[in-house]
């Protein structure tokens, strides 16, 4: 079996917030992790969405709320144009609607403000790594979601998904990265990320979020929060 590739490369952070103790208390916790580097911070969405393309980040941190463009908008501007960029929506509201349209604009992960400073470190590997994050607050409101959805309506169907995609599908579901899902398949990295492209593809889903909600929808994950 061919060992898969760990990268040593830190994990490069954009931090968006409009208030600078914000951002500052997020760099803070961030610099606990030797493997997180914040590279650059914003104070609104206009200022990250020039910064993300100076300095092209793995990840970026982005407030909802925040002066001229908000984050949800930045992160639509951010899932267009730089491919490869992560967004994790870090903010008070938690509100469904805000988390809802923060997926369907691209959004790789969503945390609040509120939450313990180790999900914010485990989202931003988890996203910085090519998975997927939410936080346990929404996760649990999400997935409850997900079980009425799925009683009311008919989840996608996988039916042209082949078994190996199915179970890549599982690992997405999980919110597992490449190199997380190429250890449990016995698998080198590069052969997940084409089955990762073919799944998105086939399911016509836009990231991996929405994926990993296709995953819930069809049952392949045990419908719980992190």
């Amino acid at each position: 079996m061919d060992e898969t590739t760990t990268d040593s490369r830190p994990v490069r952070v954009l931090v968006a917030d409009d208030e600078a103790m914000v951002r500052a208390g997020v760099r803070a916790i961030l610099a606990r992790d030797p493997h997180v580097d914040v590279v650059a911070e914003a104070g609104d969405g206009d200022e990250a969405i020039a910064l993300a393309r100076r300095h092209r980040p793995d990840v970026v941190l982005l407030d909802i709320q925040m002066p001229g463009m908000d984050g949800l908008t930045a992160v639509t501007r951010l899932h267009r144009e730089l491919t490869g960029v992560g967004v994790i929506m870090l903010t008070t509201f938690g509100q469904d609607e805000y988390v809802t349209r923060a997926l369907e604009e691209g959004a790789d992960g969503f945390l609040l403000k509120a939450d313990d400073p180790r999900e914010l470190l485990n989202g931003v590997r988890a996203v910085g790594a090519g998975g997927a994050y939410l936080s346990p607050r929404v996760a649990g409101r999400v997935i409850a979601g997900l079980r009425a959805h799925r009683a009311a309506h008919p989840h996608r169907p996988l039916d042209r998904l082949t078994e190996r995609e199915r179970d890549v599908l599982a690992g997405l579901g999980a919110g597992l990265s490449n190199a997380e899902i190429a250890n449990r398949l016995h698998l080198v990295e590069g052969t997940v990320k084409a089955h990762v492209s073919a799944v998105l593809g086939k399911l016509g889903a836009r990231n991996r979020v929405e994926a990993a909600i296709s995953a819930y929808q069809a049952g392949l994950v045990p419908a719980r929060s992190r």
